[in-house]
């Protein structure tokens, strides 16, 4: 065979740089994408009130309708947090555009201080979007001493403009679920491989 078989032209070459450059911008650009995902989804969410997700607002309902909405109150804890987490009361029954502020306790039942961050969401999922909280605990690192008890309060009001929405028009009520989840490591299973190692090394 001649050497031309192997030998690249140099507009050839020039090709092959731009279809590797192009290629490389493309695997950069779905990385990219890919860590910016979760903060565009809760953004979207949001802005939206997709998935349940309630809006956060910086003022009061300027409007309050004579039609009572109640809203239910649920906690859960996730993961090793060795917490006792629950609402001061069950549900409310308010007016809908009126401000409502209820309280959640959370106590630390562990010898050690426990770190944990609270995700929310309500249903019926499409209430979200009329859902709006003034004050929230939520999205927000906490860490107790043992044995320390705090009261979170929420703050929040449902939007008049739930009444006008033809799937929402008839809702009576709304749940509002908050869930806690470690932030770290919690010391209960630290303290257990702790104890494990020490009871290795004496023979245990």
């Amino acid at each position: 065979m001649s050497q031309h078989a192997y030998t690249a032209t140099p507009a050839k070459r020039h090709s092959n740089r731009l279809i590797a450059a192009a290629c490389i911008a493309f695997v950069g650009g779905m990385v990219g994408m890919a860590y910016a995902a979760v903060p565009l989804y809760q953004l979207f969410c949001q802005v939206t009130g997709y998935g349940g997700t309630t809006q956060r607002v910086t003022q009061y309902s300027d409007r309050v309708l004579d039609r009572a909405i109640t809203v239910r109150f649920d906690s859960n804890i996730s993961g090793a947090l060795p917490w006792d987490f629950a609402p001061e009361q069950r549900d409310v029954t308010m007016n809908i555009g009126e401000t409502v502020l209820v309280n959640y306790r959370a106590t630390n039942q562990f010898s050690q201080p426990a770190s944990g961050r609270a995700t929310f969401n309500v249903t019926p999922e499409i209430a979200g979007a009329y859902f709006n909280k003034v004050e929230c605990f939520c999205f927000t690192d906490t860490t107790l001493k043992p044995g320390e008890t705090l009261e979170m309060p929420v703050v929040f009001y449902v939007d008049p403009d739930i009444v006008d929405q033809p799937e929402l028009k008839n809702v009576k009520t709304i749940t509002l679920s908050y869930t806690f989840f470690p932030t770290r490591e919690e010391p209960a299973a630290s303290a257990a491989r702790t104890d494990a190692t020490d009871d290795d090394r004496t023979g245990g």
